[in-house]
């Protein structure tokens, strides 16, 4: 349906993209992926044709409607929230719009009436009769309430909005559907809603996510973009990643036997189509699988930076006790109130919550940052405790803006250069990457740099908020790593499903009015009714 011929792309003497030959075919999902910077979103503005390639042509399948994911959170303000998700299907809502102009207009002619007429009937098999409904179900099962179904967008919490534009994208069964990163400032529940519908949508998709448990969910390919090269496999994130791994161990061992080497991989592929049987997308995954031809397996050129967490000091019987705690902010609104709260040892909570804010507050509290309204915090003797913030500017502000080397060696006891400089390259900064600036450093390049700090201060309890915020693939999946093995407490907030599903044995939630605590897994805790029901009841309506 899409087919990409000798594409290429260049910017200045940078070459993102180098001679690319890939189809794309109904009925798929195809998940992209690729290290930060590698070309993902431009590869996906090219297929849509918001950017020309220098060199190849995209061919799109004629018929065809391409449905996309917008990005300008504020470009439907004055729109009513349906109206605005109508008009993901362009043609369609074009046709409401001239038809009801019509009817409107006192001075309609008699070939007017005739047009309108005309209108009707395409509109009518475009599905337009049912089309408000469609809409407002769609926004229903996002969580958006009815009562906000007929307000302007402008009256929307940013969240909401990012909502209403991935419902205008899946509005209308398109042929086509093209999502970056649809998962971000969605609530658990919600992307799990998106992740059953796309795993249902019959036409092809076309995802950019860096969350594993989606792309496990709803991916039938991986398209992987690396070296300036774009290339497809079958199979979902999981089977990539292992299967790859597995080819690479096996490429390391030059003694093994051709033979031997197909029995392990068929041997996987065979495990892995029986763990597929309980997924939806189990029948076409299957099929594909079926087709593999081992030798189009190939190792990743993937590196994962070293996450470790190694604590110290063994903690003693006491972790940590919250007694009463509450918090006021500056503008009077209560973040959060008599929070009562004692950790055992060898427990990582996840830390949920519909109010981002109230979720930093309650780290920044707990670290110190803040001081509480009321209540106590006790800190058991033995504890040291590290923190890695959603915001992290003030580490890197100009007024301390040192050579990466030297900036990391301020939280080292241990001074000497190649133990820094061996650190660093084990977390991807190598050369001369470690003479950069601290302040020009991008996104993930702090948050890397941050997770070697807290590494250097060998903690035994962590408060991480949103850790996985700015990093790729690798990177988190390292990180997942290194959260599972930690043997110290942990307390920590992430949208990334799986690390909540493997890191996570106690669940919290803040609500509005109380706190919902649970030693269920992250998967049985948005299953529960009766957690549902809890919910309802202390006005959380989304994990």
């Amino acid at each position: 349906m899409i087919t990409v011929s000798d594409l290429g792309l260049q910017f200045g003497k940078r070459v993102l993209f180098d001679e690319v030959n890939v189809k794309f075919t109904n009925g798929n999902c195809y998940g992209v992926i690729g290290a930060n910077g590698a070309g993902k979103s431009t590869f996906m503005k090219i297929l849509s044709g918001e950017i020309d390639p220098n060199m190849g042509a995209v061919s799109i399948e004629p018929g065809k409607r391409m449905a996309i994911l917008k990005q300008n959170h504020f470009e439907y303000e004055e729109e009513v929230v349906l109206n605005a998700v109508m008009m993901g299907h362009k043609e369609m809502y074009d046709i409401m719009l001239e038809k009801d102009a019509i009817y409107m207009n006192p001075d309609a002619t008699e070939a007017d009436g005739l047009r309108a007429a005309d209108l009707e009937t395409t509109y009518g098999e475009m599905g337009g009769w049912n089309a408000e409904t469609d809409a407002a179900v769609i926004l229903s099962n996002m969580g958006i309430k009815e009562d906000l179904h007929y307000k302007n967008m402008k009256d929307l919490s940013g969240s909401e909005k990012v909502k209403v534009l991935l419902a205008q994208a899946l509005f209308g069964n398109p042929d086509i559907l093209l999502l970056d990163e649809p998962t971000n400032d969605l609530d658990a529940v919600t992307a799990t809603w998106l992740a059953d519908f796309l795993a249902d949508f019959p036409n092809m998709v076309i995802v950019i996510s860096h969350d594993r448990y989606f792309l496990d969910m709803v991916c039938t390919h991986i398209v992987d973009i690396d070296f300036k090269k774009v290339k497809v496999y079958t199979g979902n994130y999981t089977f990539w990643y292992e299967s790859s791994q597995l080819m690479l161990q096996q490429m390391a061992n030059k003694n093994k036997k051709v033979e031997q080497k197909r029995k392990e991989m068929l041997e996987f592929i065979q495990r892995f189509s029986a763990n597929a049987s309980k997924s939806k997308q189990a029948t076409s995954r299957k099929k594909a699988l079926d087709k593999l031809n081992l030798e189009d397996i190939q190792p990743s050129s993937r590196k994962y930076p070293y996450i470790n967490f190694k604590p110290e000091r063994e903690p003693g019987d006491q972790m940590l006790k919250l007694t009463k705690l509450s918090y006021v902010a500056e503008n009077g609104q209560t973040m959060f109130r008599n929070i009562d709260l004692t950790l055992n040892r060898g427990e990582k909570i996840a830390l949920l919550g519909n109010d981002s804010s109230a979720l930093t507050a309650f780290y920044d509290v707990l670290s110190g940052k803040l001081k509480p309204t009321s209540g106590t915090i006790e800190w058991g003797q033995t504890i040291t405790v590290a923190y890695l913030p959603n915001e992290n500017e003030e580490y890197f502000s100009k007024e301390n803006d040192l050579e990466l080397i030297d900036w990391l060696r301020q939280y080292s006891e241990n001074k000497d250069e190649q133990f820094i400089r061996g650190f660093l390259g084990r977390m991807f900064f190598s050369g001369e990457e470690i003479y950069k600036k601290s302040s020009v450093l991008s996104g993930g390049e702090k948050v890397r740099c941050m997770l070697s700090k807290i590494m250097l201060a060998h903690p035994n309890f962590l408060l991480m908020d949103e850790p996985t915020n700015h990093l790729d693939l690798e990177s988190i999946t390292a990180l997942n790593n290194g959260m599972k093995e930690f043997p110290g407490n942990m307390i920590f907030t992430t949208h990334d499903h799986q690390i909540l599903q493997t890191v996570a044995n106690r669940i919290i939630e803040i609500t509005p009015n109380g706190m919902i605590d649970s030693l269920k897994t992250f998967d049985d805790y948005l299953k529960s009714e009766d957690i549902k029901k809890l919910k309802e009841e202390l006005g959380a309506v989304a994990v």
